[in-house]
């Protein structure tokens, strides 16, 4: 494959935007190369610049469950298009999309809709801080909430491609703020409440881990966060931006049975748009402003759009449950075919080949992947037209929109690297 209209774009683009991208995972520094330039999707599959086509395997890392352009998401947004696209101003249409979340997440018995996962995941730390009247959080190494200040501690994904450990321009007051401990580490978390007694606000924590390649919950693990959080006063709150509706109609709170006090959505729940929420407890949420002292707002919160685009896609997920059926079947058979040498770690329709042959369980664990190796191996994918994630430390995701003859024609691609 050639990239050369990719290039041209990325040599513009880097005279008014910083590394000619507007997020850092998409510069391809972790695995080398031109960053690829797309043109337009389709079902499960992405045409870039120079007219290559893709199986894609990101979709727009995570929300494009039924695939590129899904049929019932583009009709509502047809529609939505004839009234307008903002006011500013209440629409009945935020109901029904805060009731369909609150059906799907009964933790959730009142909800406030923003624009991204990183404002959810913001507002969910500042009402928990708010409530309880405590400064601290515990958050997990290699677990990210979006570039909140306060959370950019040993956070994952894009920030260690770069090989960071946090962000400049954070001040060490706002760190100071946040105890990082190790992913499925119960004894960790209880002695940091054992130290900080009566001062940790929450545990926010990502169910099943997206930012470090998906590393799933150990067994209890959830369970104990809920126990500590309980016995101490904290909040427990989980970032399901990746995984709710992804895992399961009601998220991984659903899938294994643990209920939080508070949740951070995005992602499926725009259907494709920006669009996320946070929620949890009435007790909780009647903080927030205008009902409390807690300040939150966003002029386009619950724009008509992206309102009409997420109500489309949890309106379909609720009628077709055969849909995560779907989902399991062909996350199960590639995953199955993974090559000799790999830890393949899958949660539904969430998964990463991790480029070692140990147990990848928590961020330590996903360090000792071999990046090269998966820089090479990404690149072998490209050439032949799969698109993966390009990062050893993020997860891939499935869509309903693939089908069993793209899942073998993957296998095989992969396959055929080790024997190259």
């Amino acid at each position: 494959m050639q990239f050369s209209r990719s290039a041209e774009l990325l040599q513009r683009a880097r005279k008014s935007i910083p590394g000619g991208v507007n997020s850092p995972v998409r510069a391809f520094r972790s695995v080398g190369g031109t960053p690829i330039f797309m043109a337009k999707g389709e079902g499960a599959r992405l045409i870039d610049e120079d007219g290559n086509s893709y199986l894609d395997y990101i979709g727009s890392w995570g929300p494009l469950i039924l695939g590129h352009r899904p049929a019932c998401v583009i009709e509502a947004l047809r529609e939505v298009l004839e009234i307008g696209t903002s006011f500013g101003a209440p629409t009945e249409r935020e109901i029904h999309l805060a009731e369909a979340v609150r059906d799907a997440f009964p933790s959730m018995e009142m909800v406030r809709l923003v624009n991204s996962g990183t404002e959810a995941a913001m507002s969910a730390l500042r009402v928990a801080r708010g409530f309880t009247g405590r400064d601290l959080t515990i958050k997990f190494e290699g677990c990210y909430h979006g570039h909140v200040d306060s959370l950019l501690v040993k956070a994952g994904s894009g920030l260690a491609t770069l090989g960071l450990s946090d962000s400049a321009g954070v001040p060490a007051s706002f760190a100071a703020t946040t105890i990082s401990v190790p992913y499925n580490n119960l004894a960790a978390v209880e002695q940091a409440f054992v130290q900080h007694p009566n001062q940790i606000a929450c545990i926010m924590v990502e169910p099943v881990a997206g930012n470090m390649g998906c590393v799933p919950p150990a067994p209890g693990f959830l369970a104990g966060l809920r126990d500590l959080c309980t016995k101490h006063g904290a909040l427990l709150i989980f970032d399901e931006v990746m995984t709710g509706f992804r895992l399961s109609y009601g998220g991984a709170q659903s899938l294994y049975g643990i209920t939080p006090d508070m949740t951070a959505l995005g992602k499926i729940i725009g259907g494709g748009l920006p669009i996320a929420a946070y929620g949890g407890k009435a007790e909780v949420m009647l903080h927030v402003a205008p009902e409390g002292p807690i300040y939150q707002a966003g002029t386009l919160s619950g724009n008509p759009l992206a309102v009409s685009a997420g109500l489309a896609m949890l309106t379909y997920l609720k009628a077709h449950p055969e849909v995560y059926t779907k989902l399991e079947a062909l996350s199960a058979r590639l995953c199955a075919t993974a090559p000799a040498g790999i830890t393949v770690n899958r949660v539904g329709s969430m998964f990463t080949w991790f480029f070692t042959p140990d147990p990848v369980t928590d961020y330590a664990s996903a360090k000792r992947a071999d990046t090269k190796r998966f820089g090479e191996f990404f690149h072998w994918m490209l050439q032949r037209g799969v698109y993966l994630a390009p990062s050893q430390f993020e997860a891939a995701f499935m869509s309903a929109a693939h089908t069993e003859a793209d899942i073998d024609y993957t296998a095989a691609q992969a396959q055929a690297f080790l024997c190259a």
